[in-house]
């Protein structure tokens, strides 16, 4: 992927106390290594040669263990929210003034563990003519409540599943996304505290939300249940599609 990604790893973890409270969450130890080892090396290994940590919460520990990203073959560097958390949309307002990712760069929470192909997942933003895509999953209740509906390859997404879209919503966010810079200035104000999925349920209402649906479920360490889940799947050796 030539694109940078913009790894989300500012949250509190609350649900992750009390192992969060001297830990951030990007930093977990997953089968004893830190998650971000696994996130960063996973990232390079499908041709990511760019990564932008958004970080708030004790960010600077982030910072310390990860550096320049040399040793995973990657160019990282660091925005942080500022004085207050600024939600996942306000973090990215803050990233996109930073000027380091360009005019449109990837998102990925720094607690997913996924499984897809960037490249492919590049190449179908860049012939949609939308300034956003969301990677989603057919998932029918399965992981967690769906959330988005996926037709001809754009996604009506809400997370709040409004009756008038709830039967036909069988699919959820992934976890993977792609945004322009503009996407995300043009709805979001500097220093407004916002959510990520807020503006891409905004955008899909425009229409200007494509999607990228993956195969393989997905896996996070936001949960003690998903961090538990997610070491069983690594022990296991099942190979990472894409890798």
């Amino acid at each position: 992927m030539s694109l940078p990604v913009v790894i989300l790893a500012g949250g509190l973890a609350t649900r992750m106390r009390p192992a969060t409270e001297t830990v951030p969450k990007a930093l977990l130890p997953v089968n004893g290594r830190p998650f971000a080892d696994i996130q960063l090396t996973w990232l390079q290994s499908l041709g990511v040669r760019e990564v932008v940590f958004s970080i708030g919460y004790l960010g600077e520990t982030i910072v310390r263990h990860v550096g320049d990203g040399g040793r995973f073959g990657l160019q990282v560097r660091y925005v942080a929210d500022g004085d207050r958390p600024l939600g996942t949309g306000g973090a990215l307002r803050v990233v996109s003034d930073s000027r380091l990712v360009g005019g449109t760069f990837a998102v990925i929470n720094g607690d997913s563990y996924l499984s897809l192909d960037l490249a492919a997942v590049e190449d179908v933003f860049e012939t949609s003519g939308c300034p956003a895509l969301m990677t989603v999953m057919r998932n029918r209740n399965r992981w967690d409540a769906s959330n988005a509906v996926f037709e001809g390859g754009r996604v009506i997404y809400d997370k709040s599943r409004p009756e008038e879209w709830r039967e036909r919503m069988e699919w959820i966010d992934y976890g993977f996304s792609i945004l322009t810079r503009t996407a995300v200035t043009d709805r979001i104000a500097p220093g407004e505290v916002a959510d990520l999925a807020d503006l891409m349920r905004d955008l899909s209402a425009a229409g200007q939300l494509a999607g990228y649906e993956v195969a393989d479920r997905f896996y996070e360490i936001g949960s003690p249940e998903g961090l538990a889940d997610l070491e069983r799947h690594l022990a296991a050796g099942t190979p990472h599609p894409g890798s």
